[in-house]
């Protein structure tokens, strides 16, 4: 996947995250950010790798998501590959 179709699922991805009453909340205090930062990083790609990270942490939020945008279930994480941040760790 490119990164500009990367950034794009991420986008949507805030925008379910933001249409999300429950989820929402959640996520902005994991951040410790404030509406008017997730305005202000919207276009970042790093941001969009972290809103990817939150989602990708529950499948229950990853089917949601997928099914709302119209995704393979396998895209989120396919996106937060191409974004910085992303790739393989290696430990060794």
């Amino acid at each position: 996947m490119k990164q500009e179709q990367a950034e794009t699922i991420g986008l949507q991805a805030l925008g379910w995250l933001a249409g999300n009453d429950e989820l929402m909340p959640v996520f902005l205090g994991s951040t410790g950010g404030d509406l008017a930062d997730l305005k202000a990083r919207a276009n970042d790609p790093g941001f969009l790798g972290a809103v990817l990270d939150f989602i990708t942490m529950d499948d229950a939020w990853v089917v949601s998501f997928c099914d709302d945008a119209g995704l393979d279930y396998a895209q989120p994480m396919q996106a937060r590959a191409a974004l910085p941040g992303g790739g393989d760790m290696h430990w060794t």
